[in-house]
């Protein structure tokens, strides 16, 4: 995990794009769909291990809205209507590190749940 606040959060001009740069150097362009798809909220995260669900159709949603949550996160709102995930600073960071493997890992799971990213 890394303590370093985002110097810039940025959203592209198409709303699909999320710029994110880091006090510490790190810079990520990270997609409204790895964030929709990954959201850290209950609805997508579940409740507990094994709850995690996997939103299909997602690879055209955009980013509506960013609103601050104290100086630790970001509420994202996206054109579907998703809005209750929190983006922790630690969060963004992270998915930026991981987001190869975390859009691999998710075509896998929809991919064996017979589904597409749409």
């Amino acid at each position: 995990m890394t303590t370093a606040s985002p110097s810039e959060i940025r959203l592209a001009s198409d709303k699909r794009t999320l710029h994110v740069s880091f006090e510490n150097g790190d810079s990520f362009a990270l997609s409204a769909e790895l964030l929709r798809v990954e959201s850290p909220s209950a609805e997508v995260q579940g409740h507990g291990a094994g709850q995690k669900t996997t939103p299909a159709g997602k690879r055209h949603v955009a980013i509506t809205g960013i609103e601050p949550v104290g100086n630790y996160a970001v509420r994202l709102v996206f054109d579907d209507g998703h809005d209750t995930g929190l983006f922790s600073w630690d969060i963004l960071h992270d998915y930026g590190m991981r987001q190869d493997s975390l859009l691999a890992e998710y075509a896998d799971r929809l991919a064996a749940a017979g589904q597409s990213r749409g």
